[in-house]
């Protein structure tokens, strides 16, 4: 067993690991950058390696005939990528794009895998997160059935803070359409509509949240269903 000391981890899926779970993933582990629009996965590729953010973000997008393009989930220091392999096909169902720049930490999926199928603490916690992760697959499909603009905005930008730990975000009003499924013009106009409220500092596509509990008091319901799902 490696005796070295283990290094503090901002990944809440490795940072749950025993001792003993992590060190025999820690030779493994390989930190990687995540650069902004590194794409993980195409829909329907080969999984590799799984991805553990630390600070950055990775968008779950789902492609229709006529090329839109939609977000159906993110991934953040809350858990990994890839966990549709696991328990099945070992392709992804959903691109994996990298949305936020912020480094992380991958894993050969066949290492992960072997570890997960060990039955131990890892398994656990990866199940706990693929429930965790569906539940907030569905409530998006839901949100962006039933909310306007700016109610899914709120909630789209308090999942990134949930997830990156920084009210600063840079995002550009086309990524947020195609994250949100509308126009770039209506999402000018909800984020100008927050700006008004005093919630978020808006401008060339940069977002600072300046009123978290006033954006927690503003967004639909969605966003507290998805969090406190258990």
């Amino acid at each position: 067993m490696n005796d070295t000391p283990r290094p503090p981890s901002k990944n809440q899926i490795l940072a749950a690991l025993t001792d003993e779970d992590y060190q025999r993933l820690a030779p493994h582990l390989e930190e990687i950058a995540l650069e902004h629009a590194k794409v993980l996965y195409e829909i329907g590729g080969p999984v590799d390696y799984v991805y553990f953010p630390k600070n950055a973000m990775v968008s779950l997008v789902t492609e229709m005939l006529d090329g839109k393009i939609v977000e159906v989930g993110l991934v953040g220091n809350d858990g990994l990528t890839g966990v549709a392999a696991l328990l099945g096909e070992e392709t992804s169902p959903e691109r994996a794009i990298v949305q936020i720049a912020n480094g992380g930490v991958r894993l050969k999926f066949s290492v992960l895998k072997k570890e997960f199928q060990r039955g131990g603490k890892l398994q656990k916690l990866v199940l706990a997160y693929a429930r965790q992760l569906m539940k907030q697959v569905s409530q998006t499909a839901a949100c962006n059935a039933s909310h306007n603009a700016e109610e899914r905005l709120s909630r789209w930008l308090l999942m990134c803070h949930d997830r990156i730990n920084n009210s600063e975000l840079r995002l550009t009003q086309e990524f947020l359409a195609e994250m949100l499924g509308t126009r770039r013009a209506t999402v000018s106009v909800a984020a100008m509509m927050l700006q008004s409220k005093g919630l978020i500092h808006y401008n060339r596509g940069n977002i600072k949240i300046i009123d978290r509990p006033g954006l927690e008091t503003f967004t639909c319901e969605c966003y507290k269903a998805a969090r406190d799902f258990r």
